[in-house]
């Protein structure tokens, strides 16, 4: 349902059941999927590509040119999955030519006033809270939890099932399965509760907490903590995962524990 006030280009592509409010703008070179909502006074420019059954509150704009003066118009695009709820004012810019695209996976929800720079990669099943700012070249993987008023500064990669609280700024890497908190970011345990809700068992919950605890409470360099957990903690796909994420940082992890801190 298209309103007579918004401004739909005729090379964009949209699918029969899309709803489109007032004042919307919609460029050419977009693609939208069956069953997306767009409120009033959205923008979505060139490069867009929008699946399924997504929301997209007020105010929001999808797909403007990176704010990046590396750019030089090359041609790039912004893809969101399916079920994404984007809420009012969110921001997301085109990919440049480093990777071409910005990229929001499946079930994801950003609310009010996210911003998601170039080039970055968010998963699905994530939450970025209100307020929440990506620079250029993050990467959160699936089921990452953001706080309101997060940070993260470029090429930081967030790893799955972890949560960050709010107003933490992020300049090193967050492995899997834990907790960020505090300035500078540090370790503040294993997301335990959050990894019961999807179904980890407390065993599991457990064997991560170990590995966590030779990681970042016990003192050890990050040298010597991988070589203690490949040594002493027995084979899981957590451990692997863990593991490989820790040794492919470029800019390293966040910091280890500190009395302030409890792991459990």
């Amino acid at each position: 349902m298209n309103q007579p006030f918004s401004f739909i280009h005729p090379q964009a592509e949209l699918a029969d059941n899309v709803v489109v409010e007032p004042f919307v703008t919609i460029s050419k070179d977009v693609v939208i999927g069956e069953g997306t909502w767009i409120g009033s006074h959205v923008t979505i420019m060139e490069g867009a590509r929008i699946g399924k059954n997504c929301k997209i509150f007020p105010g929001a704009v999808i797909a403007a040119v990176p704010q990046d003066l590396k750019f030089k118009g090359e041609k790039s695009a912004v893809h969101i999955g399916d079920n994404v709820v984007i809420r009012e004012f969110v921001t997301i810019n085109r990919g440049t030519e480093a990777t071409h695209t910005t990229t929001i996976g499946n079930n994801t929800l950003l609310m009010a006033y996210v911003h998601v720079a170039h080039d970055c990669i968010v998963g699905n099943n994530c939450v970025l809270a209100n307020n929440v700012n990506l620079a250029g070249h993050v990467e959160i993987a699936d089921y990452a939890i953001l706080g309101g008023n997060v940070s993260i500064q470029q090429f930081v990669k967030i790893g799955r099932h972890s949560i960050l609280s709010g107003g933490t700024l992020v300049n090193k890497d967050i492995p899997p399965y834990v907790r960020a908190a505090r300035h500078p970011t540090c370790y503040a345990g294993v997301n335990s509760i959050g990894l019961r809700r999807r179904g980890f068992s407390t065993e599991t919950v457990n064997h991560i907490l170990d590995i966590y605890r030779i990681l970042f409470v016990r003192g050890f360099n990050t040298t010597n903590a991988l070589k203690i957990i490949e040594a002493e903690i027995s084979a899981s796909a957590e451990k692997d995962e863990i593991v490989a994420f820790v040794r492919d940082s470029v800019r390293g992890i966040m910091k280890g524990f500190s009395s302030a801190n409890n792991d459990d």
